[in-house]
C-alpha cells in the first residue's frame, strides 16, 4: 500500500519506519523539503533511505492511505496544505490529539465534550474517509504493541466509513495489535481524545510512556 505520513516528528518517523518494514511504500510529507532535509531530520533520513520525503501535497496525492501525525494544533493547516483534492476519497488515519500547551504542562484539550479534532477534520474535508485510532498510545506502542504484556492491551478505532475502518484495522493488526475495538462512528473519537488528560497523568506517575489500558469484558 502507498502510505503518506504527514509529520516529520518522532511519531511520524516511528510510524513511517514500521510501515516500511512491513513492505508498504512510505513517504513522509513536509511543508518544505529543502528545509527539512537541512535540519535534524537529515540524520534520521540517512538511516532510513527506504522512507521517501516529499511535500505535503505530493505525498498525499500519491498515497492510498494518509496518516495525520502532525501536532493537533497544526493538523488542519497541514491538511489544507496537502490539498483537499489530494485527500478526496482517501483514507485518513488521524492519530493526532488536540493538546493545548498555552498554560504550560500538562496541556489541556483545545477541543472536547461536544466535538473532536477528528470530526473537525472530517467537516473540513468531507470527501476524505477519516478514521481515528492510535492516539491513546505512545509512538513505540502504536507500532510495536507486543513489547508490552505481549500485546494484551486495547486500541480503538472510530469512523463513519466501515471499509476505511477495516483497512485501518488490518494495518493495526499487522503492527501486532490483537484487541482492536471499533467504537462506532466518528463522534466516538471525542472519548479517545479525552483520554489524553488521564494518559498524561499516568505518564507522570509511572515515569514511562510504555503503558496502556485493557478493556476486560
Amino acid at each position: 500500500m502507498r502510505i503518506a505520513v504527514l509529520g516529520t516528528g518522532s511519531v511520524g518517523q516511528t510510524v513511517a519506519v514500521r510501515a516500511a518494514e512491513l513492505g508498504h511504500q512510505v513517504t513522509i510529507g513536509t511543508r518544505d523539503v529543502t528545509v527539512t532535509r537541512a535540519g535534524e531530520f537529515a540524520g534520521w533520513a540517512a538511516q532510513h533511505p527506504e522512507v521517501g520525503l516529499a511535500t505535503l501535497s505530493e505525498a498525499a496525492g500519491a498515497a492510498e492511505l494518509v496518516v495525520n501525525a502532525t501536532s493537533g494544533s497544526g493538523s488542519l493547516p497541514a491538511l489544507a496544505a496537502a490539498g483537499a483534492p489530494n485527500l478526496a476519497g482517501k483514507i485518513l488515519l488521524d492519530i493526532a490529539n488536540p493538546l493545548d500547551f498555552g498554560a504550560g504542562f500538562p496541556p489541556s484539550l483545545s477541543v472536547h465534550n461536544t466535538d473532536s479534532l477528528a470530526e473537525q477534520i472530517q467537516r473540513e474535508f468531507p470527501q476524505t474517509r477519516v478514521v481515528k485510532s492510535l492516539n491513546t498510545l505512545t509512538a513505540e506502542l502504536m507500532v510495536h504493541p507486543r513489547q508490552l504484556a505481549d500485546g494484551a492491551h486495547s486500541v480503538f478505532v472510530s469512523g463513519d466509513d466501515a471499509e476505511a475502518k477495516r483497512v485501518v484495522t488490518d494495518l493495526l493488526t499487522s503492527f501486532g495489535h490483537t484487541d482492536v475495538i471499533d467504537l462506532g462512528d466518528l463522534s466516538t473519537a471525542r472519548g479517545t481524545e479525552m483520554l489524553l488528560p488521564l494518559w498524561l497523568r499516568l505518564y507522570g506517575r509511572l515515569d514511562t510512556a510504555i503503558f496502556n489500558v485493557k478493556v476486560v469484558r
